[in-house]
């Protein structure tokens, strides 16, 4: 048995050549070219988003939002993938960690608003919706602003994740997207930031172009952070193909969930999120269990990682810490199962009754 953690999802060929003929035939393969200016459009409508700006990894849509946002100092999350952090210290951006909700794995709104009562110091917060799972967005939006505080969420687990019926890129200041190879949907490298307001967006298409203003005089100091044409095809190529790839993977979410409710932890869903399958996450509170598991999984074949381990507060340790009790712990204890596309049902339940086995045994 070889059971993979993930799969990236493969553009159609025949397809994808199309696209691919009408960057050649046009000559344009990168600077907002027709390819680029029709994803951004379809991904807008798809979305149901405004103010969409196409961008060449997720790592730079968060620091191109902070750019234009003008945030240099924020409060964020310990519990997310190490980009998360890492981009915003390698912008020189001051952050400091608060802790997680115990049952939700996103930012804790009463735990953030005590950090900013202690410090308020702080321009923004980062938060990122965790495997998918919509953050409290209505009481964070209370805590920022309460204490004038700007919002970006990191949205690169949060494709087409919706809060009732608004999207969930919608909230905040901004939001921001990867579009890497191992994500449900991709341009192989790229990312998206969705802004609140068409200043902000209008001020971040210009920093992500060197600064280069649409009169082609120099503005403030830019980036080169553009989406190019190849990618952009790629891009239209999958979303043909989304709705389909999306309910397969919601499907064996699903199953995930019905087959071990009974036998792991799993992150509470926000009440009105809806699932897109992005990530499968258990958490074994026992180290011995959950050892064992892991074992187990080895010695089956079956992949698995420790999505997200550890508490970022630990690898940055020089940076300020409120809290991180809770995110400390579910890093401790947290695993990823196999989830993608080409993953059949059939998979799923035989992880998951390698996982019980262990378990039981």
């Amino acid at each position: 048995m070889n059971i993979l953690l993930n799969k990236p999802l493969k553009p159609e060929l025949d397809k994808l050549t199309k696209y691919l003929e009408q960057v050649n035939n046009n000559e344009w393969y990168t600077n907002f070219g027709p390819l680029h200016e029709i994803l951004t459009q379809k991904l807008e409508s798809y979305l149901g988003v405004k103010n969409l700006l196409l961008v060449s990894n997720g790592t730079l849509a968060l620091q191109v939002a902070c750019k234009a946002l003008d945030i240099n100092s924020a409060i964020t999350t310990p519990f997310s993938f190490v980009a998360t952090t890492s981009s915003l210290l390698w912008q020189g951006i001051d952050i400091a960690f608060s802790d997680i909700d115990s049952e939700s794995y996103n930012l804790c709104p009463e735990a953030l608003g005590k950090a900013l009562s202690i410090e308020p110091r702080y321009d923004g917060i980062v938060a990122t919706h965790v495997y998918g799972n919509p953050c409290d967005v209505d009481a964070i939006s209370q805590v920022a602003l309460k204490y004038n505080k700007k919002v970006i969420y990191d949205a690169a687990h949060a494709f087409n994740v919706k809060v009732g019926s608004e999207s969930v890129l919608n909230y905040g200041d901004a939001s921001t997207l990867s579009f890497h190879a191992t994500k449900l949907f991709h341009t192989v490298e790229g990312g998206a930031i969705v802004f609140k307001n068409k200043s902000d967006y209008e001020k971040a298409k210009q920093l992500i172009n060197f600064g280069i203003d649409a009169n082609g005089d120099l503005g403030e100091p830019g980036i080169n952070a553009k989406l190019n044409e190849y990618q952009c095809a790629v891009g239209l190529t999958l979303l043909d193909e989304i709705d389909q790839v999306t309910k397969h993977r919601v499907e064996l979410f699903e199953l995930y969930r019905q087959e071990l409710k009974d036998y792991v932890k799993m992150p509470d869903w926000h009440i009105k999120g809806s699932y897109n399958g992005a990530y499968m996450p258990i958490y074994i509170e026992n180290k011995e269990l959950l050892n064992k598991v892991i074992e187990n999984l080895n010695l089956s074949g079956v992949q698995h990682r420790r999505y997200f381990t550890p508490s970022l507060d630990v690898a940055y340790k020089k940076q300020k810490t409120f809290s991180a009790i809770e995110s400390r712990k579910i890093s401790e204890g947290i695993l990823c199962l196999p989830l993608h596309y080409y993953l059949k049902i059939s998979d799923v339940l035989e992880v998951t009754n390698i996982i019980k086995l262990a378990l039981k045994g």
